[in-house]
């Protein structure tokens, strides 16, 4: 009897998660504190284990790195380049999520010696393909702001529309006009004006206004051109 082929290829989990400070697109990094690419800056990431599922891995790896949990991700791409890795055929899945920077408070563990939030357009050379990785996902965030209402996950519950031109621009990493964006941006049924204005400011005291949840998760699930 012909012996059956030993598979010898395993998988890992890399996690992007983007926040925004208000200025810039930020994403979570660590430092590795062990080989390979010891002390490399990197997207958080591990093996899957024997018998786990992918989802459950994600939710398991990021935790162990860095304390955050109760984050939804979602797929983003698969990466198999036979020598992605030093050690051998590991074929990553990557995630990305968006998180309100000011609800998180995450802290390194495991392997990850330091962790913090780093600029997108301010990355250094990271360990095995994550720049690769990171180009992708970003990739997806620029199409999803093109295509989809994006801020719930990003800014705080309430926010001026300076805030949220902000924010587009950061990530499309264009200067937009304010007039037209004010003018298309209104005209969504998503954001709900409130009676509430700024305080203690320089300039004039802007609006500010809140997303209706609702009305956004039915336009992010029709997919409409944003």
């Amino acid at each position: 009897m012909e012996a059956k082929k030993q598979l010898h290829s395993t998988f890992s989990i890399d996690c992007v998660i983007f926040g925004f400070d208000g200025e810039r697109i930020k994403v979570l990094l660590i430092e590795r504190g062990e080989e390979p690419y010891k002390n490399f800056i990197a997207v958080p990431g591990d093996l899957v284990e024997e018998n786990e599922d992918l989802e459950p891995a994600a939710n398991r790896i990021l935790k162990s790195l860095t304390g955050l949990e109760d984050i939804f991700m979602e797929q983003l791409y698969t990466f198999g380049k036979v020598d992605r890795h030093p050690l051998g055929r590991i074929i990553t899945v990557a995630y990305y999520a968006l998180v309100n920077i000011d609800t998180f408070n995450p802290k390194a563990s495991s392997f990850a010696r330091k962790i913090d939030w780093w600029a997108i357009d301010e990355l250094p050379e990271l360990a095995f393909d994550h720049n690769a990785i990171l180009a992708k996902a970003i990739e997806r965030l620029r199409w999803m702001a093109n295509m989809q209402p994006i801020g719930l996950e990003l800014l705080p519950e309430k926010f001026t529309l300076s805030q949220l031109r902000r924010l587009y621009e950061a990530i499309l990493g264009i200067e937009l006009d304010k007039r037209n964006f004010r003018r298309k941006i209104t005209k969504m049924d998503f954001l709900i004006p409130l009676d509430e204005k700024q305080i203690n400011v320089a300039h004039k005291a802007a609006r500010y206004y809140s997303f209706n949840k609702e009305k956004y998760a039915q336009l992010k699930e029709e997919g409409k051109a944003f």
